[in-house]
C-alpha cells in the first residue's frame, strides 16, 4: 500500500466539524482517556436526523471517526484515514444518547488500525467501525516538568530546611518570602535574602548545610502530588518526550526521583547547575528543548510558580500551571490554570494547552 506524502502543521482546530468548541454548527464533542481507549457522548438533536427522527449515519461515521482519531492522537501520532468500513447493527433515535469508545488495535511503522463503537445507554450497539490510518508524522509535543511543587509535595520540607539554616545565620524566613522565591535557584534564593553580597564560599557553605537538612527531613516521607504519577505515565505511554527542569541541585533532584521512583518518565534532566541564570531567565527551559531537539512553540511547561511560569513563556512556550502552591490568581500568565493535575488526562491535556 502506497502511503500518500502528506504535512500536517495546522495542529488541532477549534472550527474542527467534530470536536472544535468554536463550530456554531459542529458537535462539540469533548474526549477523554481511560487507559487504552477514548470515550465520548453525543445526544444527537433535530438537526441530525435523516429519517425523520432517526439519527444520519453519516453523523454516526463521523462520531466514530473522530473517536478513532483521538486513539491515534493518544500514541503521540499524526494520522489520517487510508480507509474505513462502519457496520451498522441498530438505529439511534435522535434525543437518545450515544455512548462512544475507540482504541488503537495496531500499529506498524507507516499504517495504524483502529476499532470503534457507538452504544445506547443500555449497552446495545448501534454501530461499529474498522479503520486503517495513514501514519504521516509523530507529534511534535514536548512535556518539561517543574519537580518541586508539580509533581512532589515537598514545600514543606523545604521551608523547614531554609528556616533553620538561616536562623543559624540570625536570619528569620517568613512563609511570604518563602513562597515568593520557591522554585528558584538556591544562589538566587540566598542572595535575596541575606544580600548580593554574600560571599561564593559562604553561598555553597550555605547551600550543602540546607541541601542535607532537606533530604534528611524529606527521606521516607515525601509524596507525589494528586494526578502527578498518573499524567506521567499517560503521556509516557503515548511517546511523547518528557524532561525533567528543575532549579534544584542534581543530587537533590536524584533524591527525589529515587524516592517517588518516577526516574523511567523522563527522557532528559536538567538541573539548575547546567545554567548560569535562575528562573525567571528561560535559560534552563531553553537547555531542556535543546537537549530533546525541540522547537520551543512545541513545549509545554508545567509549573506551579509565578517564576517558573514566566520563564516559560519568555523562553516561548505554552505553559500550564497547577495550584498546589500559589493561589490560581497568581498564576493567571500561564496559558491555562488548573487546581490539580488530577483533572487531567492525556486529551484534556493536548487540548487544554494547546487550544
Amino acid at each position: 500500500m502506497q502511503v500518500p506524502k502528506l504535512q500536517i502543521t495546522g495542529g488541532y482546530s477549534k472550527l474542527c466539524f467534530a470536536c472544535g468548541r468554536d463550530n456554531p454548527i459542529g458537535l462539540k464533542l469533548n474526549f477523554v482517556q481511560d487507559g487504552e481507549i477514548v470515550k465520548s457522548s453525543f445526544i444527537p438533536g433535530e438537526f441530525h436526523q435523516g429519517w425523520q427522527g432517526i439519527t444520519h449515519g453519516g453523523i454516526l461515521c463521523t462520531l466514530l471517526d473522530e473517536a478513532a482519531a483521538y486513539a491515534i492522537i493518544c500514541k503521540g501520532l499524526d494520522c489520517v484515514t487510508g480507509k474505513s468500513e462502519v457496520r451498522f447493527r441498530h438505529i439511534s433515535l435522535i434525543k437518545e444518547p450515544i455512548q462512544i469508545s475507540a482504541q488503537v488495535t495496531k500499529l506498524t511503522r507507516k499504517l495504524a488500525e483502529t476499532q470503534a463503537t457507538l452504544a445506547l445507554e443500555n449497552g446495545t450497539i448501534i454501530a461499529e467501525s474498522s479503520s486503517l490510518w495513514y501514519i504521516v508524522g509523530q507529534s511534535k509535543m514536548t512535556v518539561l516538568w517543574d519537580l518541586d511543587g508539580v509533581i512532589a509535595d515537598s514545600n514543606s520540607f523545604h521551608f523547614a530546611a531554609w528556616q533553620e539554616t538561616f536562623a543559624k545565620r540570625g536570619t528569620k524566613l517568613s512563609r511570604e518570602a518563602f513562597n515568593k522565591l520557591f522554585g528558584s535557584r538556591n544562589d538566587f534564593i540566598i542572595q535575596s535574602i541575606l544580600g548580593k553580597g554574600t560571599s561564593e564560599t559562604d553561598i555553597e557553605a550555605i547551600i550543602q548545610e540546607k541541601e542535607t537538612s532537606f533530604r534528611e527531613k524529606a527521606k521516607g516521607d515525601i509524596k507525589p502530588f494528586p494526578g502527578a504519577i498518573s499524567l506521567l505515565n499517560v503521556i509516557k505511554k503515548g511517546n511523547f518526550k518528557q524532561a525533567l527542569v528543575s532549579s534544584a541541585p542534581r543530587e537533590n533532584i536524584d533524591f527525589i526521583t529515587g524516592e517517588l521512583d518516577i526516574g523511567e518518565y523522563f527522557d532528559c534532566i536538567v538541573s539548575g547547575h547546567e545554567v548560569a541564570e535562575s528562573k525567571p531567565s528561560p535559560q534552563i527551559f531553553l537547555l531542556a528543548a535543546q537537549k530533546l531537539a525541540a522547537a520551543p512553540e512545541n513545549c509545554i511547561v508545567i509549573e506551579d510558580s509565578p517564576l517558573g511560569i514566566k520563564a516559560a513563556k519568555t523562553a516561548g512556550m505554552r505553559c500550564l500551571a497547577v495550584a498546589n502552591t500559589h493561589p490560581k490568581k497568581g498564576l493567571d500568565q500561564a496559558d491555562t490554570v488548573v487546581d490539580s493535575l488530577e483533572e487531567l488526562d492525556l486529551i484534556t491535556f493536548i487540548k487544554g494547552v494547546m487550544k
